[in-house]
């Protein structure tokens, strides 16, 4: 069953580590605004372009009050390989059992050259400081998306 949620739900909480063993829980950030995004795979084509583009808007971002928090089913070790080669200052969530990703909607069955098959949904969130979501990207464009995201943040200010 598809788990469809929508702006003005209440974000389900989470509790995931870091590349470095970190954990981040939606909890932990109450008070501030979160950007939550999932993403298929670290140094893929498309998740780097879209990573790239939150580190290019990222001080940005901050200035207006967000944290961003990237999710895939990677391992801590990829995902540190992947911090480090494209300098991203933020942290990478390993959701290795699709838990919370199934939670968000991001999770679940894609059909790709008439193929069916389970995998991630590059989706984003944006979750206001009392934990209710604010904007969804559903089936979110990796290029540019983090201009889309500060001009979000921006307007729900």
């Amino acid at each position: 069953m598809a788990i469809t949620l929508g702006a003005g739900d209440a974000a389900p909480d989470f509790s995931l580590a870091d590349e470095d063993g970190n954990i981040h829980s939606l909890a932990g950030y109450r008070g501030r605004t979160v950007v939550l995004y999932f993403y298929p795979r670290d140094e893929t084509p498309g998740c780097t372009i879209q990573a790239c583009s939150f580190r290019d808007h990222h001080a940005e971002i901050l200035a207006e009050g967000a944290v961003v928090l990237g999710v895939s089913r990677d391992d801590a070790d990829s995902h540190r390989v992947f911090r480090e080669r494209q300098r991203l200052p933020f942290p990478l969530l390993v959701d290795a059992d699709a838990n919370v990703s199934t939670r968000y909607g991001a999770w679940g069955e894609k059909v790709l050259y008439g193929r069916r098959f389970e995998g991630m949904t590059r989706s984003t969130f944006i979750i206001g400081p009392d934990g209710i979501l604010i904007k969804i990207w559903k089936r979110a464009r990796a290029a540019g998306h983090g201009v889309a995201v500060l001009k979000a943040l921006r307007e729900s200010a």
